[in-house]
């Protein structure tokens, strides 16, 4: 909880700074403030304040059962990392703190509340907490009750609704930063009280913001620390898949998401390594300029990695049935074993895994126009989006501000908040304020990296067993 506000404190006194370099004077107050985080998780707490157990992340793969069993009771998926997953997984383990629960949120709402003394959640992380009617904008009631009904014999002290926060819609206000949370923020002093908070939310929601890709048949594919891909419906799917979960957008719109717990973690790890190993020449790069000329060195590998396969996982993988992570390279003797196909192996299997949802999604004939890449993984100009779209075998557009996440698409909820005229939709307010004019650069697969990125996800699957067996370790 410490790193929670020094961090916290820590980028607000660099905002401020660059400010007062800018302007001449420290900011007093602001127009509005928005507040994301990783989604989902479980955060318990006391009537006290007291957290009463630590952070359990999308990355805890420890709630298989519950999730099975929840999503047979409620015959609608709920994936490892939700909030009610957890919950159930602790009731099934007879944890001592169920009984003193007073309050659950995520780690944005736990932020917000501090800030502004809010028990809310804007309704696209809620939604990863536990599953949201899109017809009444809030908590399904029936699923609920279902619930209660589930755990009653354990006479716990609540019932699963007084637990969770407040479903709010983006565009609302929710809440204003109390005196209390200004001194969180900035133990100087020169922040002051007062300042409106749009909904807190969680990062898929923002990134959906980010990209412009709130409305039907858009998708956003959102990479870094974890990769997701979020295709906003035009209807509901037709069956339930334990790899696909059903959430919202900020506003309340249904979206299929496809999430993996890993992505670029193995991939940071290894440039750490090859950092380290230009020191001992003298060679000292910065993070940014290693970084781009890994990426671009991937260019001149194989289309289908040189026979390297390489699986990223840190953490476990529900999509492919993984409970714990083992990062791995493997080669055959004959590999053309390369750096330029050893860092590519390392960028496909950034996006191995997702892949193996969205096939699941496009069974489903569900509709896309446009799907918009953003997050870390993008940062270096066409390098990710060229495999991507490979992966994908549909075009994939990017926007200027592809590198950014969460914080950007938070802003742009803080200011629909602020500057959204009655009765103007997030999409509208996006499309005609925030949006327009903005040039997308768009990638077109190529057939050989097409037939590449079809012959390393081959052998990517037939490998899987191998990792599987490495888990057990």
């Amino acid at each position: 909880m410490n790193e929670i506000w020094s961090g916290l404190q820590d980028a607000y006194a660099q905002l401020a700074e660059n400010i007062f370099r800018k302007f001449g004077s420290k900011p007093e107050t602001l127009g509005g403030i928005g507040i994301s985080a990783m989604m989902h998780g479980y955060l318990p707490f006391a009537r006290d304040g007291e957290l009463l157990t630590p952070l359990r992340t999308w990355q805890n793969t420890t709630t298989g059962t519950a999730a099975a069993q929840l999503t047979d009771l409620f015959s609608f998926s709920i994936p490892q990392r939700w909030s009610v997953a957890h919950l159930y997984q602790a009731i099934l383990n007879g944890e001592k703190h169920l009984e003193r629960i007073d309050f659950l949120t995520t780690l944005a709402g736990y932020v917000h509340w501090q800030l502004t003394g809010q028990r809310v959640l804007g309704i696209g992380d809620a939604s990863g907490m536990f599953p949201i009617d899109c017809k009444t904008g809030d908590y399904d009631v029936g699923m609920l009750h279902k619930f209660d009904a589930l755990v009653a014999e354990k006479r716990y002290p609540w019932h699963l609704r007084g637990l969770l926060p407040e479903v709010l819609m983006a565009g609302v206000n929710a809440g204003t930063l109390s005196a209390r949370g200004a001194g969180l923020l900035d133990p100087t002093g020169t922040l002051q009280p007062g300042i409106p908070l749009c909904p807190p939310e969680g990062d898929a929601g923002t990134g959906m913001v980010a990209t412009n890709a709130v409305s039907a048949r858009t998708c956003n594919v959102s990479a870094g620390t974890s990769i997701f891909t979020m295709v906003v419906l035009e209807h509901a799917l037709e069956n339930v898949y334990p790899e696909i979960d059903v959430v919202t957008t900020p506003d309340g719109q249904p979206v299929a998401m496809v999430h993996c717990n890993n992505c670029t973690s193995d991939f940071n790890a290894w440039a750490k390594i090859l950092r380290e190993t230009a020191a001992l020449f003298g060679a000292e790069p910065d993070t940014s300029e290693l970084f781009t000329k890994l990426y671009e060195k991937s260019l001149e590998g194989d289309p289908d990695c040189g026979g390297i396969l390489v699986y990223n996982y840190l953490a476990g993988e529900p999509v492919t049935g993984l409970e714990t992570g083992r990062p791995m390279v493997l080669r055959r003797a004959d590999s053309r074993f390369t750096l330029s196909d050893f860092i590519r192996s390392q960028l496909y299997s950034a996006l191995a895994t997702l892949k193996i949802g969205i096939d699941i999604l496009a069974n489903e004939h569900i509709g896309i126009d446009r799907l918009m890449g953003h997050g870390g993984f993008f940062k270096t100009p066409l390098v990710g989006q060229k495999y991507l779209a490979a992966a994908v075998e549909a075009p994939v557009s990017i926007m200027k501000t592809a590198g950014e996440g969460g914080p950007y698409g938070i802003a742009l909820l803080a200011s629909y908040m602020l500057h959204g005229q009655i009765g103007q939709s997030l999409a509208d307010y996006l499309k005609s304020d925030v949006f327009r004019g903005t040039v997308c650069f768009t990638v077109s697969p190529e057939d050989s990296d097409v037939t590449g990125f079809r012959a390393f996800l081959a052998n990517y699957k037939e490998g899987l067993a191998v990792e599987k067996a490495a888990s057990a370790i």
